[in-house]
């Protein structure tokens, strides 16, 4: 009877810690995405997320750190990046790539 119980309480943490892990192995990193940041966002939005005073004023871009950016959702994020905003082209970033741009801008306020 012990070793039955005791199985089952093995058998429960074994099966449990990987949901409590898994959330963290699923979280987006931002030092890859700043790696595509750099090769796709910087030329219009800057190294660190703030455009050039010129590029700002011919394009409309505002800095990365601003509140109207910072207060879209991720979601809203993904489809400005990926379907373009005003004057902002569409960029073909996808996938984890997407999500590691997401959280990088996150970290520019």
């Amino acid at each position: 009877m012990k070793s039955t119980i005791r199985n089952l309480i093995t058998a429960s943490l074994v099966c449990g810690i990987p949901s409590l892990i898994t959330p963290a192995a699923w979280a987006a990193d931002a030092a890859a995405g700043k790696a595509v940041y750099s090769a796709k966002c910087k030329s219009c939005h800057g190294a660190d997320g703030t455009p050039s005073a010129g590029m700002a004023k011919a394009m409309g871009i505002k800095p990365m750190g601003d509140p109207a950016i910072q207060g879209k959702s991720d979601a809203d994020l993904k489809v400005s990046i990926t379907k373009g905003l005003r004057k902002m082209p569409a960029q073909s970033v996808s996938g984890a790539d997407l999500d590691n741009v997401v959280a990088a801008i996150r970290t520019m306020k």
